[in-house]
């Protein structure tokens, strides 16, 4: 992996990618532990990814410090820390097919969501308790996984009709908590180990840079074509993880 030219091509793709998600263009982030899981563990691709996400956090907080909802917040929160929980008891019980296996799930199915969704009531989800709860604790389990929490929060978050800047900062808010919850239950299944944190050390500059990429974009360019573009690859990694882990198992 050191000295692996592909590796370190993928790596620094899905690390720029994720940091322009953590700029403003929440979603994308659901991309890096697919794409990273095509060379590597995809446990292990998420132990990397932790402490480059904990980065871009940080940056994005200080970008959208003024700008977030904290009804949001108080109702997605605590099932999220829930979740993680949950997360880290199962995490003994499925091996890195079965995580290739969901994970290729959730890369599969995001996509096929946003296109075919159904126009949903926003007044239902609005400031409802237990639709945030729900919301929070799907997000702080596929967070946990995979690094994706980002679908089931958005799912909330989105017809709370938040102004642009506004949804920006407290997604960037809501995953911070999420991420830094997440640190303790990695660190005790063995995710930080020497190889997975000197990997970390060396991708961490790239995560400033694509957080203000995102924050540069989301005033400078048309969403649409670009979110395409990044679910169609989303949909396509998905697949190929699938075949992977699916194979695997049939094989054994």
């Amino acid at each position: 992996m050191p000295g692996d030219p592909l590796f370190w091509s993928v790596a620094i793709l899905a690390v720029l990618i994720t940091g322009v998600a953590k700029g403003g263009f929440g979603g994308l982030g659901l991309l890096a532990v697919p794409l990273m899981a095509l060379i590597m563990s995809p446990v292990q691709a998420a132990g990397v990814m932790l402490p480059i996400l904990l980065v871009m956090d940080v940056v994005s907080v200080a970008a959208y410090r003024k700008h977030w909802d904290k009804t949001v917040l108080l109702l997605t929160l605590p099932g999220a820390v829930v979740g993680i929980l949950i997360g880290a008891l199962l995490a003994g019980y499925v091996n890195d097919n079965g995580v290739r296996i969901f994970v290729g799930l959730i890369a599969v199915c995001f996509p096929v969501y946003t296109v075919l969704k159904p126009k949903s009531d926003a007044s239902v989800v609005k400031d409802s308790k237990p639709l945030g709860a729900i919301a929070g604790l799907t997000a702080g389990f596929t967070s946990f996984v995979a690094h994706a929490g980002g679908p089931p929060y958005q799912a909330y978050a989105l017809p709370q009709n938040l102004e642009k800047r506004v949804f920006a900062g407290t997604s960037v808010a809501f995953f911070f908590i999420v991420n830094i919850v997440k640190i303790v239950p990695y660190a005790l299944l063995g995710q930080f180990d020497r190889t997975n944190l000197m990997t970390s050390a060396l991708l961490i500059p790239l995560a400033p840079i694509g957080v203000m990429l995102g924050v540069w974009l989301v005033n400078r360019i048309n969403p649409q074509w670009f979110f395409r573009i990044i679910y169609a690859l989303i949909f396509v990694v998905g697949l190929k993880l699938l075949w992977s882990g699916v194979g695997a198992l049939l094989m054994t």
